[in-house]
């Protein structure tokens, strides 16, 4: 009778704990923003950034941190074959078409 209990509570455990929803490791590292995958992570002040920018017709004077370029989003690893290789940042800025995005901070998502 034990046996039958045991084996129950386990397998009620087991199909519980297998429908709880977890967050991936990139987005528990990302709770202000969006999980972003860049060429690159620049100043906003860097040469290139201002360039590209200009090209924009953007004028990122006002932005103190560091910029997103090339950046597409990241939703989840090995999923459809969506991997980063470059450099996966978290972005609470706006995203101008992906080639510039402000407000990123670069994550570790252990590749």
């Amino acid at each position: 009778m034990f046996a039958r209990v045991s084996t129950l509570l386990c397998l009620a455990l087991y199909a519980t704990a297998s429908a709880i929803p977890r967050r991936s490791e990139y987005e528990s590292q990302c709770n202000t923003g969006s999980v972003q995958c860049c060429n690159s992570v620049q100043n906003a002040d860097s040469q290139h950034v201002g360039l590209l920018a200009a090209l924009l017709g953007l004028d990122l004077s006002a932005i103190t941190g560091q910029v997103g370029v090339t950046c597409s989003p990241l939703t989840a690893i090995g999923l459809g074959g969506n991997s980063c290789t470059q450099q996966p940042v978290c972005c609470s800025g706006n995203s101008f078409k992906g080639l510039i995005v402000v407000g990123c901070t670069p994550i570790n998502i252990g590749l």
